[in-house]
Order: C-alpha cells, then structure tokens, then sequence
C-alpha cells in the first residue's frame, strides 16, 4: 500500500456503497450501508449513511494514505448547490479519518466508468428511472431524460409499472377478463385477481392502493410486465417493446449518428437477459454497428477508478481500469 490508496462511493437512494482500491489495482476495503441520496433522505441523513459505509471500507487501513475521492451520486448538482448539503458531506469525510479532496459527479458517469476507460462514450441507464447522457473527457456533456418520476424516466422501472396498471384498468373499464398481465398487477396489488360484480368497484379500489402509495413503488412491478413478455402476453409485450423504443430514443437524442465509441448500459433493467434488455441492445447494434457495447460493472469501483485517474502520477488509467474490472486477466 506504499503507492497510496483512493476511495469511491457509489451513492443511491436505497444503498450507499464504498471500495477502497490501491494504485495498484489492490481492492483493500468495500463497505455497505443504507440509502444516501440527500434529495430523498435529507443531507443529515445521507451523510450518516456515508460514514457508516466509509467506516466500514477503511477498516484496518489508514485514512492518511488515501490519496483522492469520488462520490457518484444521482442529482450531484443539487448537493454542490447545498451549501448545508456539501458541508454535512465534508464533516463526514474528516470525521472518518480522510483529509484528501474530494469530487462529487452524477451517478451516471460513475456507472460509465465502471464499464468503460474510453474517455468518450454514451451511458444509458434504466432501472427504476432512466437517463442517458454523453460523455467526454471522462465528464458528463449531453443528458436526455432523468427527470423523475413525473415528468420523465420514459422506459425506466417506474414507467413500467406505471403503464402495467393502466393497462389493468383498461381491462376493468372495458368489463373484460383480467389477461396475463393483468392478472399478475391484481394479485400483486390486491392479493386476488377476482374481479367485483361491479368491475368499477375493483378499480376504486385499485386506484386507491396505488395512490396511497409512495408513487416510486410502481417500479417494483417492472418484473411482472418482464415475466408476462416472457410468457408471451401480447399486452406485456407491446409495453417493453414501447420501453426500449423511447430508451433508444433518449440515446438518440444525444449521440452524433456518426458515433463509433462505447455504449455503456447500466440499471436494474439490463442486468438480465430479458427481451426488453435484447430488444434495447439490438436498436443500439442497429443505429450504431461499429460501437462497442459494454455494460456497468461496480458503481463505487468505477468511483475509485476516476478518483485514481485524477492523480498526475497515475500514468496508465487504462491499465487500472483492467485491474481493477478484470483482475483475472490483471
């Protein structure tokens, strides 16, 4: 550990994570902990998170050697814009031990780094939002989408699930049978895919269940429409088939036609071989046939790869990165 150390946390709204690597491309120290994300849990909290997870990565090691830090997180703009936020932040960096600088960048450029060393490339996440944006110079440039929830996440985790139950409640409008995917949405929600004399009753009700609920839970259908489009559901076939259509599109949106670098995928939705996932994958070998596919490895790896690429000394990032994403080869 005598060529120093740096740290990288990959920071969500359900998990915080943090690996502690040498320059060497040694991991020395990885440590889990809750939701971080200051937009969704509050600067205090997120940054209790954070120590928890940092305490545990430094464990037996000595903060004095780490050299440099990243911290990916979603929504990085609005925290480097929180003068109550990032100080929060920086008395959890000095009460664990570091004295180092540190850098705060979007997640999805932590998620790029954790697929990929070309300094240029496209990232396009989908898991329970979605986002695409282009990278340069290993820095975010263009974005499409991530706007949350209401206003975007066209094709994320959410939007399925959004779009599982309106399709139930067509099929209860129209006075029909609960279909496949129907069915599944009924049992998930309402615990019975029975259907009242009155179907308007039925759809009170599930309005009801659904409204009441934090609307980001919707994403935890997202594997129901997956699983009916396995089984062959035309209805669940027709919405991932809509899903892979507009995540193509965002990625559209913001990469030159003529493009041949990487295209990182990152997010839940890709992380099995699903027909949306091979739908998405087959736009993309379409659109651009002479670009690399990768996919996102370890977010908090990929964190500490650009916190060691920010070091003059580091002369081979390349070389780290194989390290580091592939050590059997390493």
């Amino acid at each position: 550990m005598s060529d120093g150390m740096v740290v990288g946390l990959d920071v969500g709204g359900t998990s915080t994570r943090a690996t502690v690597v040498s320059l060497s491309g040694e991991r020395l120290g990885t440590g889990r902990a809750g939701g971080g994300n200051p937009t969704s849990h509050g600067a205090e909290q997120a940054a209790a998170q954070l120590r928890a997870a940092l305490t545990d990565a430094l464990a037996g090691l000595d903060p004095a050697l780490v050299r440099a830090g990243v911290i990916g997180l979603a929504g990085a703009g609005r925290l480097l814009a929180d003068p109550a936020g990032r100080a929060a932040f920086d008395r959890t960096w000095q009460e664990v031990g570091l004295r180092c600088e540190y850098d705060i960048v979007g997640d999805a450029l932590v998620a790029y780094a954790s697929g990929t060393a070309e300094p240029d490339g496209t990232i396009l996440i989908a898991g329970t939002g979605a986002i695409a944006a282009e990278v340069r110079d290993m820095a975010l440039d263009r974005v499409a989408d991530g706007h949350g929830w209401l206003l975007g996440d066209a094709g994320s985790g959410f939007w399925l699930g959004r779009e599982a139950v309106r399709h139930a409640l067509a099929d209860l409008d129209r006075h029909q049978p609960p279909g496949p995917l129907s069915t599944l949405v009924l049992t998930e929600l309402l615990g019975s895919a029975e259907v009242a004399a009155r179907p308007r009753d039925t759809v009170d009700v599930l309005v009801q269940t659904v409204t009441r609920r934090p609307a980001v839970e919707l994403a935890a259908l997202a594997p129901l429409v997956l699983r009916a489009g396995i089984d062959g559901d035309p209805a669940a076939t027709a919405i991932f088939g809509e899903a892979a259509r507009l995540l193509s599109a965002n990625v559209d949106r913001i990469r030159p036609a003529v493009a041949r670098t990487p295209i990182v995928l990152g997010g839940g939705l890709f992380f099995v071989d699903t027909p949306l996932a091979q739908t998405v994958r087959s736009a993309l070998a379409a659109r651009w046939p002479e670009a690399p596919l990768r996919y996102a490895d370890d977010g908090a790896l990929g964190a500490a790869w650009l916190a060691a690429r920010s070091l003059p000394e580091l002369t081979d990032p390349a070389d780290l990165h194989r390290r580091l994403f592939d050590p059997v080869d390493g």
